[in-house]
């Protein structure tokens, strides 16, 4: 066993991809929480897509630094997601769904213009294994404010999500609230996007949160079931990866995957 762990921390590339697991898992874990509690789904899904058309807004407009431009395209995109959310039409998620499905076409457009999009396709699986030490340093400053964020909000975000009009009158600034948490949510998949993958990310969201919502019997147990098993799949996925010489990212997924299916049977049969 002691041989298998020497062999997978030898090269500089596991060690940064292991590091950014530990950070990356427990963030997707606490986000998740909130956005299943929310029913917000769509809304980080959404935000997922859009990652090819703040890819191609930077080809356009000659940005070099993707992670830039995808970010900046995604707060903007996640701001006028919230604004459709509070209309409280009927269709809100179908409305959303075409908005992403239509900014996605667009990316794919401009990005395959000439035969080109090979160059990004790499990004529709991410790949962990190539990130840097710098984006490393990135993340850990996202972590802390995503921290410093929860500790001070997750009460409002749950007396929101519970009834937003009773939060209002509690002197709670909804509108603030759910914009800042709209930011850190585009911050976290944008970012997270080129090493997790855009047809997985909102999985890994999702699916963490999904099982602990199988076996908690109170919110505390809720959050820390969550970080528990996205940190579980990250670190599972990665040995898992290496060994077998697949992809990363879905393989993170698929030991999701099985955790939520385990809880669901073990849920329903307590």
């Amino acid at each position: 066993m002691t041989g298998y762990f020497t062999e997978l921390f030898q090269y500089d590339f596991m060690r940064r991809a292991f590091l950014a697991i530990l950070i990356i898992t427990p963030l997707l874990g606490i986000l998740g929480t909130m956005i299943v509690h929310k029913k917000m789904a769509y809304f980080s899904d959404a935000l997922g897509h859009s990652a090819l058309t703040g890819i191609a807004i930077g080809v356009v407009c000659g940005i070099s630094d993707t992670n830039l431009s995808m970010v900046l395209f995604a707060i903007v995109f996640a701001f006028l997601l919230n604004q459709i959310n509070r209309k409280n039409l009927a269709a809100t998620d179908t409305i959303i769904s075409v908005f992403a499905s239509c900014s996605t076409a667009i990316g794919l457009a401009i990005l395959s213009k000439g035969g080109n999009f090979s160059k990004y396709s790499a990004i529709l699986v991410g790949d962990i294994l190539s990130i840097s030490t710098r984006e490393i340093i990135y993340l850990i400053l996202i972590f802390a404010v995503t921290l410093v964020f929860w500790c001070f909000a997750i009460n409002k975000l749950n007396a929101i999500s519970i009834h937003a009009s009773l939060a209002k009158s509690r002197n709670i600034s909804v509108r603030l609230v759910e914009d800042i948490f709209a930011i850190i949510i585009a911050l976290i998949v944008t970012l997270s996007i080129k090493w997790i993958g855009i047809l997985l990310i909102n999985a890994l969201l999702i699916l963490p949160a999904a099982s602990s919502r199988n076996i908690s019997d109170n919110m505390q147990e809720y959050h820390l079931y969550a970080v528990i098993f996205s940190l579980f799949s990250g670190i599972v996925g990665l040995v898992i990866s290496y060994f077998t010489n697949v992809a990363t990212g879905p393989m993170i997924v698929i030991v999701a995957s099985v955790i939520y299916f385990a809880t669901y049977f073990y849920g329903k049969n307590k």
